[in-house]
């Protein structure tokens, strides 16, 4: 750990998340890995479809980013997918490929072929889910989950078993389901699910305790968004001993989406001191790739990799931006754009604009006014905004210092 970890020169968060009072209990894993789940439960997304070759590029693309595990898909769900996870196993990657399969023997044979070094394994734990969802009895959920995760290691596969909707599960259901699986199947480790992002932060702790003292095998994280604790909730399972974290680029999925590698590897190095070793100056180049592929839309201001993020329209802040850019970056953002591939922070022209705004753009065009003609330039500048509902152009400023000082 650095001194002063919430300080570098390419970031500055709170010396609050280093406190001795805040950390005493953590017990963070090292290393901490990075599972991306893009290209099967970032699939599952509605109306996302993706090709084989659309996998491979954003297999390459994540191997690229120094992603150490990638879940190919699931080979059981069409002769495609099959394809997709035996090109991707194939390709020679420098991350490790996983497949991911239901507890059943034939999903895992499908697997085994396709070439991969693990598989992630499902089943429903929670006995709700068993009864209603699958309408099996408990029982054949533990048969099979035994059986199948056997079959997997004896066919040299390492196995990360996967029950689903473990947050939802009893205590003694999880606990008996997983322990049959410890005693007569096989797990390499275990994932800790939270299939409907129902669980609270104040939760995870134990989440991880209790797993983790009645399992003696590394713990990964799979949590969904749907209450936007994904993150936050991945980053406390790691703080108490979780080693692997499953991701998406740009955090998509089923409903609201899994927990996006984005923030997640930014807040674990920056406000954990935690590197989970990805190339982050890769970040917003995969996203895009992503975005171009699966079509999906991503908001403008997006943490991380939003296209607008490191606009300046406020005036306050383009004071700001103009006064510490130069050698203090970080006091005007919470870290270096350039960590995660994105420009640095541009001041902009629009409602909500001030003086510094407009001298901004005067030194851009090669233009200079007195502090009235600045004045008269920045109501123009916002009533023209507000008629046009969005930020102007430089033309368009052009337009406006020639119409208040006269042509160049």
């Amino acid at each position: 750990m650095t001194a002063t970890p919430w300080k570098t020169d390419r970031w500055y968060t709170s010396p609050w998340n280093f406190d001795e009072e805040v950390t005493a209990d953590f017990r963070p894993a090292d290393p901490v890995v990075i599972h991306d789940v893009t290209l099967r439960d970032g699939e599952q997304q509605a109306r996302v479809h993706l090709s084989a070759d659309d996998k491979v590029r954003i297999a390459e693309g994540l191997a690229d980013a120094g992603v150490q595990r990638i879940e190919a898909g699931l080979p059981a769900v069409s002769p495609a997918d099959r394809e997709a996870v035996q090109r991707i196993a194939a390709l020679g990657l420098p991350s490790d490929v996983y497949a991911f399969s239901r507890c059943m023997v034939d999903d895992v044979k499908l697997a085994v072929d396709c070439g991969v070094k693990g598989v992630v394994m499902e089943v429903p734990s929670s006995r709700h889910l068993i009864e209603l969802g699958y309408r099996w009895t408990v029982e054949r959920a533990i048969e099979l989950s035994v059986e199948a995760t056997r079959y997997a290691h004896e066919h040299g596969l390492l196995v990360s078993f996967f029950p689903i909707d473990a947050t939802r599960a009893g205590m003694d259901d999880y606990l008996n389901l997983i322990g049959a699986v410890a005693r007569d199947g096989h797990m390499d480790s275990l994932v800790l699910v939270d299939t409907m992002g129902v669980l609270a932060p104040h939760a995870v702790e134990r989440f991880v305790r209790v797993s983790r003292e009645r399992f003696d095998v590394p713990l990964e994280t799979h949590f969904h968004m749907d209450y936007g604790l994904g993150i936050a909730n991945s980053l406390i399972a790691v703080a108490y001993g979780a080693s692997v974290i499953q991701t998406t680029i740009t955090g998509i999925g089923e409903r609201a989406g899994n927990v996006p590698m984005e923030e997640t590897v930014m807040a674990l190095k920056t406000l954990y001191d935690r590197d989970a070793g990805i190339e982050t100056t890769k970040l917003k180049a995969l996203a895009e790739l992503v975005a171009d592929i699966t079509g999906v839309v991503q908001a403008s201001n997006r943490a991380i990799v939003g296209d607008t993020l490191f606009e300046v329209e406020s005036g306050i802040i383009a004071t700001w931006v103009r006064n510490v850019r130069d050698e203090n970056l970080t006091e005007c953002v919470p870290y270096d754009p350039r960590m995660v591939g994105q420009e640095l922070p541009r001041i902009v022209l629009g409602k909500g604009s001030g003086v510094d705004n407009v001298v901004e753009y005067l030194a851009l065009i090669g233009r200079d006014a007195d502090e009235d003609q600045k004045l008269e330039i920045l109501q123009r500048v916002k009533t023209d905004a507000l008629a046009k509902r969005t930020i102007l152009d430089v033309d368009e400023f052009t337009a406006i210092v020639e119409d208040t000082l006269g042509p160049a």
